[in-house]
């Protein structure tokens, strides 16, 4: 790890200071920032506040009230790089000699002109501000009221809910765009921040967690660092999680490159090939130990090879077995699936173009095309999920209305991915707990609405649904 130290009295941190910070963190690994002690700065702003003020800026890893003088704390802790303002480069600097007695660096700069504030940048991903429309209309002519879906959410908290899929690691990195490149018409980028996700039926498994169910989890990745960020994500909070390891193949790793709240390019380290038998039979065994306890088993395919024909099968009839509530939905959005594949589903949650390319018809209307998909494979619900204009409930229970609509209930839209993923576990868990398909449906509508309202799979939480039905 190469260590960096900048100093000062830090009185106003200002943009000037921000940039020094952020060329200091660029030059190493691990920034430590000592702030002058009262006994030093004597420019009337307390020690503890200067301090305070650092240790919240997102370029520093270590920050400390430096009570010696930073030539002393510099031949004690020898780091590997002292940084100084580009205006100190000229006059005498004490720090150089020693420096470059134990072999370290001393360096000079003040950041780059067209620098733009982490800080500011990562309030992207930690702002959640979204603002929920109910669809009056649709609450009152399905006779529930919210009071009604409050009681529901609260029964999240008795379901035992088995999540297997494909394992994703979402990475966002935002970049600070420099222009257009002059030899050809090439979009040039600066990176200036990553952050890691957890996605695919990964994030489905913790969506079912923090709305309150008991959850395992089984799947997928590759023997490589992304296995254990998600395996140890998932455990923090407390899934039940088996996560087979497939040599053959990487973790599927999504990365965007975003600048200006605006995605620029996707980028997919994958292979899309089965697991092999061996996998295979373990997962089933793991499954056969557990079916029991269970009651919602939730399907959450990407064609990335986990959801082979023979586990879904298997996987199938055990549920019918033992009479469990089963959801699916099967993406293509950069890659082909088939929603088709899954049988005797209580509820798939297709887009009208996954319908589309299963079905191969790509002419009829969409309660045509839910009824060809509830024929071919017995699903008892269909929900179809249409971006901006919300999404279609299909009724295949022969109870009452055969279809009705929700309008896409948030106006507030960040980041769409990860939408779908939130409306099939809400979805499913109020139908496993008692809910009419109309109260699953506005459940699910609510939960992608909260979702898509930031950027990044964030896990939606029990409470942020219960706020939006006060």
């Amino acid at each position: 790890m190469k260590k960096v130290f900048v100093y000062g009295d830090f009185n106003i941190l200002h943009p000037g200071h921000l940039r020094l910070l952020k060329f200091a963190k660029d030059s190493g690994n691990y920034l430590i920032v000592g702030v002058n002690s009262d006994k030093v700065s004597h420019k009337g702003i307390n020690q503890d506040i200067r301090l305070e003020s650092i240790q919240a800026t997102s370029y520093v890893d270590e920050a400390f009230i430096l009570d010696i003088s930073p030539v002393d704390y510099i031949k004690q802790n020898k780091p590997d790089i002292v940084v100084k303002g580009k205006e100190h480069e000229n006059k005498d600097n004490l720090e150089l000699e020693i420096v470059n007695g134990y072999g370290g660096k001393l360096l000079f700069g003040s950041g780059e002109i067209g620098f733009s504030s982490l800080d500011l940048l990562k309030q992207e991903f930690l702002s959640s501000n979204y603002n929920v429309n109910h669809n009056f209309n649709y609450i009152k002519r399905h006779n529930f009221g919210l009071s009604d879906l409050k009681n529901i959410i609260e029964k999240f908290k008795k379901l035992n809910v088995l999540v297997i899929g494909d394992t994703i690691v979402d990475e966002y990195i935002t970049c600070e765009p420099l222009g257009m490149s002059q030899e050809d018409p090439t979009i040039v980028v600066s990176p200036l921040l990553n952050d890691k996700f957890i996605g695919g039926a990964a994030i489905v498994a913790s969506h079912a967690k923090t709305l309150g169910a008991n959850v395992k989890f089984i799947s997928v990745a590759g023997d490589d660092e992304n296995y254990d960020f998600v395996k140890d994500g998932l455990k923090k909070l407390d899934i039940d999680v088996s996560l087979y390891t497939d040599t053959t193949r990487p973790t599927t790793l999504k990365q965007r490159f975003r600048a200006n709240t605006k995605t620029l390019l996707r980028v997919n380290h994958l292979k899309q090939h089965g697991i092999g038998k061996d996998i295979e039979n373990q997962i089933l065994k793991d499954i056969e130990k557990n079916i029991k306890d269970i009651d919602l088993i939730i399907f959450s395919d990407f064609s990335y090879g986990v959801l082979t024909n023979t586990l879904i099968k298997s996987i199938t009839k055990k549920g019918l077995e033992n009479n469990i509530f089963m959801v699916a939905d099967s993406q293509s959005s950069s890659q082909v699936g088939d929603i088709s594949k899954f049988k005797d589903m209580t509820l798939v949650t297709p887009t009208e173009r996954e319908i589309r390319l299963s079905l191969n018809d790509f002419e009829s209307g969409l309660v045509v095309l839910s009824d060809k998909l509830a024929n071919k494979t017995k699903a008892k619900y269909i929900f179809t999920t249409l971006g901006a204009e919300g999404m279609m409930i299909y009724n295949n229970a022969n109870n009452g209305l055969l279809t009705d609509n929700i309008n896409a209930l948030g106006n507030i839209v960040k980041d769409v991915s990860g939408a779908g993923d939130s409306l099939l576990t809400c979805s499913a868990m109020a139908l496993s707990v008692g809910a009419t398909i109309w109260q699953s449906a506005y459940l699910g509508s609510l939960a992608s609405a909260i979702q898509v309202s930031r950027v990044g799979n964030i896990p939606i939480q029990k409470d942020e649904i219960l706020k939006e039905l006060e």
